[in-house]
């Protein structure tokens, strides 16, 4: 019986680049899902900066009506 081991074959310069691309590839995958989670935030702030302000006036005009009445 002989044993076998696994010879690691050498990484050539066209193995190195593709390596390379596919890491730059993941990363950039990565950096899109946080922006797309960092818009998503942004419109829920929007929404919720609106309805916050609108409320607020539609609150005020009530106070008034009640007042004016």
């Amino acid at each position: 019986m002989s044993d076998e081991t696994p010879i690691e074959e050498k990484k050539t310069t066209t193995t190195k680049f593709a390596e390379w691309l596919m890491a730059r590839a993941e990363k950039k995958e990565a950096k899109e899902t946080s922006l797309e989670s960092l818009m998503k935030f942004n419109v829920f702030l929007s929404i919720a900066t609106l309805v916050t302000v609108a409320g607020s006036t539609v609150a005020d005009y009530v106070m008034m009506a009640w007042l004016w009445i």
